[in-house]
């Protein structure tokens, strides 16, 4: 009889609110958030979103995404020109998003000769287009670039990278070799010395995509066929060789910001356009 009363005085001091409230009570994760727009991937935790081509990104609920923005490339010069800028670059670790919808713009590269790339944006974030490489006998091709800088021509001056998301310059020409290089997201492009052409600058690695892959590398300067360096490298990042009369014409490659390489001299030579940009947006749900 002593057990039985003991229970009986235990059980009122629980009620059904309490009981139910300690089952179905959920826990919550501050800045919850979900993406949708692009092509999507996993990487670990990470959900990646790429966008390859201009599209939309739907937002629900609050918090930070980690973001990339590559613009595009910039065009070859003619005639011994300078390679083309590497597409201006932005990283962003912890960039805040809310509810709604954000464009996304991808650059071009520079689509015609010593052309610069178009800007790449997302919200407030604008990658700048890669400058124009100089020709021979203009060096008033896409004289300064907003991203990084087009390589000079044989015997022209270098292009200045002068914007905020790419400021590494080209190199200069040489009137008796070639053109200088275009400048990468992470590399001023090389000068043409006397027996050789300029090289692009080195682009930036990341690994936002789920592997390392670097963009926006500078386009090789273009050159003369009676040297044996024949033409000026890319740089890491879809930067495209120089060429000079023997070589075939390459561009920056799609989707990295590189630039194009510079044309042979002596001819009427095509010079390698710019890669187009990307943006690439991650973030832990």
């Amino acid at each position: 009889m002593k057990r039985l009363i003991f229970i009986l005085l235990i059980i009122p001091l629980v009620s059904k609110s309490q009981v139910f409230s300690f089952y179905c009570q959920m826990p919550t994760v501050a800045g919850s958030i979900t993406l949708s727009g692009g092509t999507y991937t996993t990487s670990g935790s990470y959900h990646i979103h790429t966008f390859t081509t201009t599209g939309t990104l739907t937002v629900t609920g609050t918090g930070t995404v980690e973001i990339l923005v590559v613009a595009g490339g910039g065009a070859g010069g003619n005639n011994g020109g300078g390679g083309g800028g590497g597409g201006g670059l932005i990283y962003n670790s912890a960039f805040s998003v809310t509810t709604g919808t954000y464009t996304v713009k991808i650059g071009g590269g520079g689509g015609s000769l010593g052309s610069s790339g178009t800007n790449s944006s997302f919200s407030t974030l604008v990658a700048e287009g890669g400058g124009g490489g100089a020709g021979y006998s203009n060096s008033g091709y896409s004289c300064d670039s907003t991203g990084n800088g087009g390589g000079g021509s044989g015997g022209g001056s270098a292009h200045n990278g002068t914007g905020l998301s790419g400021n590494h310059n080209g190199g200069n020409g040489n009137g008796n070799t070639g053109g200088g290089g275009g400048g990468g997201a992470g590399a001023n492009g090389t000068a043409a010395g006397t027996y050789g052409y300029g090289h692009g600058g080195d682009g930036l690695a990341s690994s936002i995509s789920g592997s390392s892959v670097y963009y926006a590398g500078g386009g090789g300067g273009g050159g003369y066929s009676s040297y044996s360096v024949i033409y000026g490298n890319g740089g890491n990042g879809g930067g495209s060789r120089g060429f000079n009369t023997s070589g075939t014409m390459s561009n920056g490659t799609p989707n990295t910001g590189g630039g194009g390489g510079g044309a042979a001299a002596g001819g009427s030579y095509i010079p390698g356009y710019g890669g187009s940009g990307i943006v690439i947006i991650r973030y832990i749900p």
